[in-house]
C-alpha cells in the first residue's frame, strides 16, 4: 500500500505499446487476486468472503489506477485540459472508479451489482465440500470479471490522453 507522501508516481503509459503492456500486468494482477478472493471463499465461514473481496477489490482498483497513472493524485498534477480529458473519457467509458479515492462504499456499490452471486455463494455453503468449490469458482469469476472490466476503462482512459497528447511537450 501507498503512503499519502509516495512522490514514486506513474505516468499515463507513453503508447499504445505501453497501455498494452500495462494492461496485460493489471489483468495478470486481477487474477492473482481473483484466486485469493476464491481461496477465501471456500472457507466455510458466512461472511469472511464478503469482508476479504471489499477490501482486495479496493486495493486492486487502487493499483490498477496507479498502474495507468489514474489514481487521483495522478490525475491532479496532470494539466487541466488534459484532466478534463480524463474524467470525462471515465465517464464515457463508465470507469466510475478511474481517478478517484476508492472508499469501503462505493467497492459496495460495485460489488452490489453482482449480489446474484454473492448470494449463490453464500447458499452454495450450505452444502458440504461442493458448495465451497461452487462458492470459490462464482467468487474467482465474479472477481475477475469486476477487475477485467476496470482494467480495460483504464486502458481506454489512457488511451484517449496519449490520442490527446498527454506527452507532448506544453510549448513547441
Amino acid at each position: 500500500m501507498r503512503s499519502k507522501k509516495d512522490t514514486n508516481w506513474t505516468l499515463v503509459p507513453a503508447s499504445e505499446r505501453d497501455i498494452a503492456a500495462v494492461r496485460e500486468r493489471c489483468r495478470q494482477l486481477v487474477r492473482r487476486r481473483a484466486m485469493v478472493s476464491a481461496g477465501v471463499a471456500a472457507v466455510p465461514i458466512p461472511g469472511l468472503d464478503v469482508v476479504s473481496d471489499l477490501r482486495l477489490f479496493a486495493l486492486l482498483i487502487d493499483d490498477i489506477n496507479q498502474e495507468f497513472g489514474l489514481s487521483e493524485q495522478q490525475i491532479e498534477r496532470l494539466q487541466p485540459k488534459f484532466r478534463l480529458i480524463a474524467y470525462e473519457a471515465a465517464i464515457g467509458v463508465g470507469g466510475m472508479l478511474i481517478g478517484k479515492l476508492v472508499t469501503r462504499e462505493v467497492v459496495m456499490q460495485v460489488l452490489r451489482k453482482t449480489g446474484f452471486k454473492a448470494v449463490a455463494r453464500q447458499a452454495g455453503k450450505l452444502v458440504p465440500l461442493a458448495g465451497q468449490l461452487a462458492s470459490a469458482g462464482i467468487g474467482f469469476m465474479a472477481f475477475r470479471q469486476i477487475g477485467y472490466q476496470h482494467v480495460e476503462a483504464c486502458a481506454k482512459v489512457a488511451q484517449e490522453l496519449v490520442t490527446a497528447g498527454v506527452h507532448q511537450p506544453a510549448f513547441k
